[in-house]
């Protein structure tokens, strides 16, 4: 199964003063700066959490190919609800999942990608005797998280479960390095505007129009796991309409059928792939992931004296 990632967005922001979520770090914000290195190493989902200006902060990221669920009661839960939320949301769609709080977003996907293969169930990176986030925690961990409750928060969570922690040493001060008031933000724009270039590579597919991509892909696999293309769209907030006309345009190009439509109406009919659908979704992710596994490989070899 695939690693998931829970990024909790719900908070209210109260010691910075400002809509943490949505600060710039550069030329892109912070939720998308986590977004991205999470991406780079290769998580194929991302769940959001939001609740305080959630709408914002939704619309804000609906084109970074993530997932969003709602803590509708934020302002009188903490951050160990809004992990729940998406702990449960991906519990049996990934064999093991990511956490952080949205407000610590200069890791590295160095440091992703150590705790990914440390192959341990519950991993935590430090740095300089510090422990930080992410953290990784298999589905085995996730389903104690799950039946926990709840005192201490997550922290005291993991301290029940069962499972010991396995620290993975990583050169990476960025895990340590959180925005929770405005010292704390100069500081991570200092160190931010120090850090690496990076290689992303979008694939698309073209005929006579793009008519495949990495947000059509997403809707695919949203509209197969829930059969309801309006569901799928909820989860990108994209708007139900533009969600059928990216799979209309999709079979269009592609000449046979990838949504297979039952009766009901459209708020009580069922939706999932075909089997060209299915085999479609396989070979696209196949074939972006391993575009990308060859692109930073090309990167070192071309940028290594740059």
């Amino acid at each position: 199964m695939a690693t998931g990632a829970v990024i909790a967005a719900a908070g209210m922001s109260s010691r910075m003063g400002k809509f943490k979520p949505m600060l710039s770090i550069g030329a892109i914000s912070i939720a998308q700066r986590v977004v991205a290195t999470f991406q780079q190493a290769g998580v194929s989902r991302i769940v959001v959490v939001t609740g305080y200006k959630a709408e914002e902060l939704e619309w804000h990221l609906a084109r970074s190919g993530v997932e969003f669920l709602r803590n509708e009661n934020y302002a009188g839960t903490q951050m160990f609800d809004s992990a729940l939320i998406g702990f449960r949301y991906l519990s049996g769609k990934c064999s093991n999942m990511l956490f952080t709080p949205v407000d610590i977003p200069l890791f590295t996907s160095t440091t992703v990608e150590a705790l990914l293969h440390s192959g341990a169930d519950l991993v935590c990176p430090v740095c300089g005797g510090k422990r930080g986030h992410p953290i990784l925690l298999s589905s085995h961990v996730v389903e104690r998280i799950l039946a926990d409750s709840g005192e201490n928060g997550l922290q005291g969570a993991l301290d029940r479960c069962g499972v010991p922690i396995t620290e993975v040493e990583v050169e990476d001060p960025g895990i340590l390095l959180d925005a929770d008031t405005p010292q704390d933000y100069a500081e991570l724009l200092e160190i931010h505007n120090s850090q690496l270039y990076r290689p992303v590579v979008e694939v698309s597919m073209v005929r006579e129009k793009k008519f495949l991509d990495a947000r059509v892909a997403m809707l695919l696999q949203l509209t197969d796991e829930t059969h309801s293309v309006r569901q799928a769209c909820q989860h990108m907030q994209l708007s139900y309409s533009s969600g059928w006309n990216a799979i209309n345009l999709l079979e269009h190009e592609l000449g046979y059928a990838v949504v297979e439509r039952s009766q009901g109406g459209s708020r009580t009919g069922r939706s999932h792939l075909t089997v060209k659908g299915q085999a479609l979704l396989k070979a696209y992710n196949t074939f972006a992931d391993r575009l990308q596994d060859e692109a930073e490989k090309l990167y070192i070899q071309c940028f290594r004296n740059i």
